[in-house]
């Protein structure tokens, strides 16, 4: 996302209330890459729209979309918000780019499927659960949607279409 809306310094972002994802990202987000964050909790589906005018209103100039179940089954309504509100998305995973959002990095959701699916395999051959081992996510995909980014009025460098693992066109 930083090299792509480069000039951006203020990011909001959405977090359902009860999700804690964000607290350990916000000190790299704000030190790190020098961001300024401006964080929105939502409940439920109802306050995405309220979200974004706040988003608007305190200028932001992109959005990161944490992972969390009420910003899962809402992936579409998410993007049309913010194609709407002009607002560069960068979320958890590529299926909400699929979906309408700008652009995603993060785990490739097919393989935490086989992960799973390693796992219950162990449990049914009868690991004890102490047994597993703790795993990190080893492939990270970057997707981008060039039609929003068209939409947004948004052109995509060369040098990230380049690295991205998968293009929407």
């Amino acid at each position: 996302m930083r090299q792509t809306v480069f000039r951006e310094r203020t990011v909001a972002t959405v977090v359902q209330s009860v999700c804690s994802t964000l607290r350990p990202r916000k000190r790299l987000w704000t030190t790190e890459l020098g961001l300024q964050l401006y964080s929105m909790e939502v409940s439920s589906a109802d306050n995405y729209k309220d979200a974004f005018k706040e988003a608007t209103r305190a200028r932001s100039g992109a959005l990161a979309v944490t992972l969390n179940p009420v910003a899962n089954s809402n992936q579409k309504p998410i993007a049309d918000l913010a194609t709407k509100y002009r607002l560069p998305t960068i979320c958890a995973r590529g299926d909400f780019v699929d979906n309408g959002c700008l652009m995603s990095y993060g785990s490739s959701y097919v393989a935490e499927g086989r992960d799973a699916a390693r796992y219950v395999d162990k449990i049914l051959k009868g690991t004890k659960s102490p047994d597993l081992p703790v795993e990190q996510p080893m492939k990270f995909e970057l997707v981008i949607n060039l039609m929003t980014a068209k939409q947004i009025g948004l052109t995509i460098p060369q040098s990230v279409l380049y690295r991205a693992d998968r293009v929407i066109k």
